[in-house]
C-alpha cells in the first residue's frame, strides 16, 4: 500500500550500504592518523617543555615568560588531540553500523549485539514459539535501539498486538522515518555512549521524587544573602581595617542557617551522581532529535511531546548540567576554601532541587518519547533494508488472514519459497500434512512471525497480506522438563490450553499447531486433536495444524466446507531428498521417513 507520507522506492540498501561504509572507514582512518600524529607533536612539545623548564629553572638561561612558548602549543595540542580521538571513535561507529546493515541485508545476525534476552517470557503466549527473542530472533533482526527505552518500546510492540488505529498510525511514522538514514546513523553513533550509562526508569524516578527542600524559597534566598555578605565581609576585612569581626560574624550565622540542612543537602548531592551520567547522555540524544521536523500525526505528535515553554528539552537540561558542574567546582584545590564561605553546596542543591520541581516531572515523558521514537525508526530501518516488503491491510470485521507470496522475514529470499494462503470465517482450518522437513513448520512460523509484525506496525514479508486483528497462539516448540517434572505431552496439552483460552477472548484466535498431540498413541491423538481443532473453530478462531500422521487428514471431513487439507511434497533423487516447499492441496500422498533412514545408513 502507498501511504501518504513519503513514499518513494529507495536506491539500492546494499549498494548504499557499501558505499557509506567505504566512505566512514576511510574517514576513521584519516582521524586516526591525525590523533596519531597529535599524539606525537604532544609528547614532543612536552619534552620541548621539559628542556625550557630545565633552563629557566635551574640554570637560569631563559626568563620565566619563555615557558609560555610550548606551554601554548601543548594546551592547543591536547585539545585537538581529544577531538581527533573523539572523530575517530565517532567515524568508526559509524563504519560499524553501515557493516552491521550489510550483514542483516544478508541475514547474518550473529554480531546483533542486542538479542533481547531479558525480554524472554516463557509464559508468554507466543514469544517463545516464535523465537522473538534471542540469537538470530526477529527482536536482533529489528532493533537498532540507542537506549534501554527504545529496546523496551520494540519488545512491547512485538508482544502485544495493537489496534488496528494505532497499527495505522505506526505504518504512516514509520513510512515517513524509512529514508532518514542519517539521523539512524548520527543515533548510532552516540550509541555505545547512550547505550551504557542510560537508565531510564531510575532518570525517571529521580526526577518525579518528592523534592525535600519544596517549599524552601525564603531559605534559598537567606542562603544567597549570607553568601553575598560572607564575601563582602572577606573583601572589607582584607582591604580595610574593620577586622575579622564581621566576618567570623557571618560564618557564624551560616553555619547556624546551614548545619540544620546539611542533611538533607548531602541526600539531594547523594542522589546526583548516576542521573548526572545519565542526562548527559540523554541531552546529546534529545538534541538530535529536536532538529528533526515530521508530518505524520504520531511523529509530529512525539515531536511535540519535547518541547516545553521556552527552552527545549536538551538545553533544559544542560541548564541541570551546568548547575552540576558548578557543584563540582568544590572539589578543586583552589576553590575548595572558599565553598564552605559561598554556601556553595546549599545553594546548588537549591538550585538543583528547583529544576527539579520545574522540569522532573516531564524527565519520564521525554525518556518514553525518546523511547517510542526510537522503535519506530527501528520499523523504520527494516523497511528501507526491504524495500520489497509491503504494509498489510488491515480489515475489519475479523477473523481474516489472506496471504500471496508469504515468506518468513529472517530467511535470505533467494532460500525464501512464497506461498498463498486464506484463513477467514468461511475457511477456517488449514491441515497441513507432509514429510519431514518439507516445510510445515516454516510455514507456521511465517504466519504467525509477519502477523507479529504486521500487528507492530510494521512491513511484512509478502507480496499482499490482509489480516484483522488477531489473538496469536502457535503451539511450535514444546519441550518436556525435568526439573517441573513434566512431560512432552503434558507440556503441550498445556499450550493447548492455553491456546483454546485465547480463543475465549475477546479478539479472534489465529492458532498455529505444529504436529499437534504427537507425544501420545495415534487412537487418542485422532481424537484429542479432532475435538481441539474444532472447539477452536467453534470458537471463532482461525488457524493451520501440521500432522505427519495421515489419520488426522480426516478431520476435515468432519468439518467440511470449512476446512481443507493442504501438503508439502517432497522426491527422492539419487538418495537425496528434495523439496519444493510449495504449498498444494489435498493430503500428501507419499512419506521420506523410511528413505531419510536408509539414507543415513540405518537398515530398515
Amino acid at each position: 500500500m502507498a501511504l501518504a507520507y513519503g513514499f518513494r522506492m529507495a536506491a539500492d540498501p546494499r549498494s548504499e550500504y557499501t558505499q557509506r561504509l567505504a566512505t566512514r572507514e576511510a574517514t576513521a582512518s584519516q582521524h586516526d592518523a591525525r590523533r596519531r600524529l597529535l599524539g606525537h607533536a604532544r609528547l614532543a612539545t612536552f619534552v620541548v617543555g621539559l628542556a625550557f623548564s630545565w633552563f629557566a629553572v635551574v640554570s637560569d638561561l631563559l626568563a620565566a615568560y619563555w615557558l609560555a612558548l610550548p606551554l601554548l602549543p601543548f594546551l592547543w595540542l591536547v585539545t585537538a588531540h581529544a577531538d581527533a580521538t573523539r572523530n575517530a571513535q565517532r567515524a568508526s561507529r559509524a563504519a560499524e553500523f553501515y557493516r552491521l546493515g550489510v550483514a542483516r541485508l544478508d541475514c547474518d545476525l550473529s554480531d546483533a549485539a542486542k538479542t533481547g534476552d531479558e525480554f524472554h517470557d516463557p509464559d508468554h503466549p507466543y514469544a517463545e514459539h516464535l523465537d522473538l527473542f534471542g540469537r538470530g530472533s526477529l527482536f536482533a533482526r529489528l532493533c537498532g535501539a540507542q537506549t534501554r527505552a527504545g529496546e523496551t518500546t520494540l519488545a512491547r510492540w512485538l508482544l502485544e498486538p495493537a489496534a488496528n488505529s494505532e497499527i495505522r498510525a505506526r505504518q504512516d511514522a514509520v513510512d515517513e522515518l524509512r529514508h532518514r538514514l542519517e539521523l539512524r546513523e548520527d543515533l548510532a553513533v552516540l550509541g555505545p555512549e547512550v547505550r551504557k550509562g542510560l537508565h531510564p526508569d531510575a532518570l525517571a524516578n529521580w526526577g518525579a521524587a518528592e523534592s525535600t527542600l519544596k517549599h524552601d524559597a525564603a531559605r534559598r534566598w537567606i542562603s544567597f544573602v549570607l553568601a553575598t555578605a560572607a564575601v563582602a565581609a572577606a573583601v572589607a576585612a582584607a582591604t580595610t581595617s574593620v577586622g575579622l569581626a564581621p566576618l567570623l560574624l557571618v560564618v557564624a550565622a551560616e553555619a547556624a542557617f546551614a548545619l540544620p540542612m546539611r542533611a538533607q543537602v548531602s541526600a539531594i548531592l547523594g542522589e546526583l551522581d548516576q542521573p548526572a551520567r545519565d542526562l548527559e547522555l540523554l541531552s546529546e540524544l534529545l538534541g538530535r532529535i529536536e532538529s528533526e521536523r515530521f508530518a505524520s500525526p504520531r511523529l509530529a505528535r512525539l515531536r511535540a511531546s519535547l518541547d516545553t515553554d521556552g527552552l527545549p528539552p536538551s538545553k533544559q537540561i544542560a541548564r541541570l548540567l551546568t548547575r552540576i558542574r558548578l557543584l563540582d567546582a568544590r572539589r578543586n584545590q583552589l576553590f575548595a576554601p572558599l565553598a564552605p564561605l559561598l554556601l556553595w553546596s546549599t545553594q546548588i542543591a537549591f538550585s538543583i532541587e528547583a529544576w527539579r520541581i520545574e522540569c522532573g516531572p516531564r524527565l519520564g515523558g521525554w525518556i518514553q518519547a525518546v523511547g517510542e521514537i526510537e522503535a519506530l525508526m527501528d520499523l523504520a530501518r527494516y523497511a528501507y533494508e526491504e524495500p520489497a516488503d509491503p504494509f498489510p491491510d488491515l480489515v475489519e470485521p475479523g477473523p481474516v488472514f489472506d496471504a500471496e507470496g508469504l515468506g518468513h522475514p529472517l530467511l535470505p529470499r533467494d532460500r525464501c519459497v512464497a506461498n498463498n494462503l486464506r484463513l477467514d470465517a468461511d475457511l477456517p482450518l488449514l491441515v497441513v500434512s507432509g514429510s519431514n522437513m518439507s516445510g510445515k513448520s516454516t510455514l507456521l512460523r511465517s504466519v504467525g512471525t509477519n502477523a507479529v509484525l504486521a500487528l507492530a506496525g510494521a512491513p511484512v514479508r509478502a507480496t499482499r497480506l490482509s489480516l484483522s486483528n488477531l489473538a496469536l497462539g502457535p503451539s511450535l516448540r514444546i519441550q518436556d522438563s525435568l526439573e517441573d517434572g513434566h512431560s512432552r505431552f503434558y507440556a503441550e496439552i498445556t499450550c493447548l490450553r492455553g491456546v483454546v483460552d485465547l480463543a475465549d477472548g475477546p479478539i479472534p484466535a489465529l492458532f498455529l499447531l505444529d504436529e499437534i498431540l504427537a507425544g501420545t498413541n495415534s487412537h487418542d491423538r485422532g481424537i484429542g486433536a479432532a475435538a481441539v481443532v474444532r472447539g477452536l473453530v467453534r470458537r471463532g478462531a482461525i488457524g493451520l495444524v501440521t500432522t505427519h500422521d495421515l489419520a488426522l487428514t480426516k478431520i476435515v471431513d468432519d468439518l467440511a466446507p470449512r476446512a481443507r487439507n493442504v501438503h508439502f511434497q517432497d522426491d527422492m533423487v539419487d538418495g537425496e531428498m528434495h523439496f519444493d516447499y510449495r504449498l498444494a492441496d489435498g493430503v500428501v500422498t507419499k512419506s521420506n521417513a523410511l528413505a531419510l533412514m536408509r539414507a543415513v545408513g540405518l537398515d530398515v
